[in-house]
C-alpha cells in the first residue's frame, strides 16, 4: 500500500503530478538475483474470469490482468484476450476483499494486520508515478499500486517469498500488488502501451458474483460450485 496526499483523485491533477509518499518502501531498488518460480498455470477460476471478461467485452478494448490471490498468481492479457504470460505475486498480508474506509490516507503505523488488504474487483488502472518510481495504480484513492517487489525491508524476505510454491508465504503487503521486474516492466512496456488497462483481483472470502456480480450471466451457466469454490470456508464457523 502506498500513502499520498489527501487530494481526491477526481479533484487533483494527474497522478504522475502527484506528491506521493511511499508506504511499502522509501525506494524500489532492482530485484536480487536469482531465479522465480516459473510462470505459473493459470488457474481454473482465471481462466473462468477471461472468458466471461471476452464475451462481456468488459475489458472495453484495453489490456488486463487477472490477479488470484488464492493461487498467489498474476496473468496479463492483450485486448483481444490473448495470454501474454504469468508471474507469482505477493498480496496483502490479511485474507479479505474489501479495503478499510479511509485507509489510503493513514500512516503505515496505524494500519493493523487484519486490514492489510488487498481489494476485490475491477480496477481501471494506469501508469503513474510515486515520487520517482513507476508503478501502475489499481486504487489511487486506497493507496494500492502493483508493482516490483519491494526489497527494502530485508525482514519480511520477500524475494524469497515470491520464490515459494505455498500460497500462504505470499501474503506479506500492505494491500499493494508486488511481483517480479520483469513481469511488471514488460506489462508498463509492452502491454499497457496506452498507459491504461484493467485490472481484476478474484476475491478471498467473497462469492465471485458478490463482485462481479454479471459473471455467468452470459452463458447463463451453474456457477454455484465455482461460486462455493470462492467462499472461505472459516466463514462457517465464525
Amino acid at each position: 500500500m502506498l500513502q499520498h496526499s489527501h487530494a481526491h483523485p477526481a479533484h487533483a491533477a494527474p497522478a504522475e503530478a502527484r506528491s506521493v509518499l511511499p508506504v511499502e518502501a522509501a525506494a524500489r531498488p532492482a530485484e536480487a538475483p536469482g531465479p522465480v518460480a516459473a510462470d505459473p498455470k493459470l488457474s481454473e477460476m482465471a481462466a473462468q474470469m477471461a472468458d466471461w471478461i471476452l464475451a462481456a467485452g468488459d475489458n472495453r478494448g484495453l489490456p488486463f490482468v487477472i490477479v488470484d490471490k488464492r493461487a498467489a498468481s498474476a496473468f496479463a492479457f492483450d485486448p483481444a484476450g490473448h495470454l501474454q504470460g504469468g508471474a507469482p505475486v505477493l498480496v496483502g498480508l490479511a485474507r479479505g476483499d474489501v479495503d478499510v474506509q479511509g485507509i489510503g490516507a493513514r500512516a503505515i503505523g496505524g494500519i493493523h494486520p487484519s486490514e492489510r488488504i488487498t481489494p476485490a474487483g475491477r480496477f481501471a488502472a494506469h501508469v503513474g508515478k510515486d515520487l520517482n518510481e513507476t508503478v501502475i495504480w489499481v486504487d489511487y484513492s486506497h493507496g494500492i499500486a502493483l508493482h516490483p517487489v519491494v526489497t527494502t525491508r530485508p525482514q519480511e524476505h520477500r524475494l524469497e517469498r515470491i520464490r515459494s510454491r505455498d500460497p500462504a508465504d505470499h501474503r506479506i503487503s500492505f494491500g499493494c500488488i508486488n511481483v517480479p521486474a520483469p513481469f511488471f516492466w514488460r506489462l508498463v512496456r509492452e502491454d499497457f502501451v496506452g498507459g491504461r488497462g484493467v485490472v481484476y483481483v478474484l476475491p478471498d472470502t467473497r462469492q465471485l458474483t458478490d463482485v462481479f456480480p454479471s459473471f455467468g450471466t452470459l452463458s447463463g451457466g451453474d456457477k454455484t460450485a465455482d461460486q462455493a469454490a470462492l467462499v472461505d470456508p472459516d466463514d462457517k464457523l465464525r
